[in-house]
């Protein structure tokens, strides 16, 4: 029996349990993202192909320390680190980029992004230095900073083609398989699966305009956005979720931001790092490439924000370009505008947070507009307003 066979019995039965005959009223859940989301999947409007990664494996990405150094593959380094062989090195600071000179044994990556967002610019001087290294992926585009500071999926994916385009414009269309985007992952578990899917198929459409062929590297870290202060064991659940959308989505690394918020200490950070094994090697998850392919519902709002990116970008594009909206603070009162709904969904209990808004129910102690400034693309946790 098809799927199509059963769907009278499963809508007469909602019908008589909601005893009414307008179900998909009551039934549909709203979202910020403008994205049509159906209570029940039949079918698919065109089914994807399977959507590769670069890494045959997810690499599992820990913050460095010497008691790691026998059993992790990859690191994040925010300092120099000597004697490290055959691994996977993930460069998290500016200084260490520039200076670091990798060995044949190892790989580098840079997770610096070259965009300086306060003053609307490009580092010329550290995209040139760091081409110059022999990275695997030299130049980080990272949109972390503008869903932690609560941008629309659509939107972090839209500006995240057009500062690809700025550096293309800047350096050739070359650059484009030297990339690495930096994401973070929400608590949104099925949008966020099809966010990872739905920028896979964008970047290739805009690599395809230059006469390429390529496929993103994406590094993908959990959200602060979502995190609270007193709540660490919810604070770890939260990015489990977060770090398996990624790896079901097909991110090409991940790594999980300290539970412990603003008091991160090793034991915590090993903790947090573990989420990851787990995930790994009891469920087997980072090794498919696509496994979420062939879901109607994942398949379908893949497509609606591959869309709605693909059309923000242009709408960026014809209007000027990343940075020069940024300097007109565009894109900063674009995303001003999401967060702050988003926000005022927290504060009515919309989107709940157990343990922040709800059981117990906490008095905001600040108001919308003590967290968040029209002008600045800034970092802002839900749970700050309750804190």
């Amino acid at each position: 029996m098809s799927n199509i066979d059963i769907l009278p019995d499963w809508e007469n039965l909602v019908k008589k349990q909601l005893k009414t005959e307008d179900i998909y009223t009551i039934l549909k859940k709203e979202n910020l993202e403008g994205i049509d989301v159906k209570p029940f999947y039949s079918t698919v409007q065109k089914p994807l192909a399977n959507l590769p990664k670069v890494e045959e494996s997810t690499h599992l990405v820990a913050t460095y320390h010497e008691s790691l150094e026998e059993d992790v593959y990859a690191f994040l380094l925010n300092h120099n680190v000597e004697n490290l062989e055959e691994k996977t090195i993930f460069v998290n600071n500016k200084d260490l980029a520039e200076h670091i000179s990798p060995k044949d044994e190892d790989q580098y990556f840079s997770l610096i992004d070259v965009f300086d967002e306060k003053e609307a610019v490009i580092n010329d001087q550290l995209v040139k230095e760091l081409l110059a290294k022999d990275f695997k992926r030299n130049i980080c585009v990272d949109i972390s900073l503008h869903q932690n500071a609560g941008a629309a999926i659509y939107q972090q994916l839209g500006i995240a083609l057009s500062k690809a385009k700025e550096l293309v414009e800047a350096y050739g269309p070359e650059i484009l398989n030297k990339l690495i985007f930096r994401i973070a992952i929400g608590g949104n578990y099925f949008f966020e699966m099809a966010k990872i899917r739905a920028f896979k198929l964008v970047f290739n459409q805009l690599s395809k305009e230059y006469g390429l062929d390529e496929i993103p590297y994406l590094f993908a870290e959990t959200s602060l956005r979502n995190k609270s202060v007193s709540d660490r064991e919810n604070n770890l659940i939260r990015s489990t979720l977060e770090l398996a959308s990624a790896m079901i989505s097909g991110a090409d690394a991940v790594f999980s931001s300290n539970y412990l918020v603003e008091k991160s200490t090793e034991n915590s950070e090993e903790i947090s790092f573990k989420q990851q094994i787990v995930l790994a090697y009891e469920s087997i998850i980072n090794v498919f490439e696509d496994a979420s392919n062939g879901s109607y519902y994942v398949e379908d709002i893949t497509r609606q924000i591959a869309e709605k990116s693909w059309g923000l970008f242009i709408e960026i594009e014809k209007a000027g370009g990343y940075l020069e909206l940024l300097k007109q603070g565009v894109i900063q009162k674009k995303i001003y505008d999401h967060a702050v709904q988003e926000q005022k969904w927290v504060e009515e209990g919309k989107i709940k947070l157990i343990g922040v808004n709800l059981y117990p129910k906490l008095e905001a102690k600040k108001s919308i507009d003590d967290l968040y400034n029209e002008k600045e693309i800034k970092a802002v946790r839900w749970a700050e307003m309750f804190e």
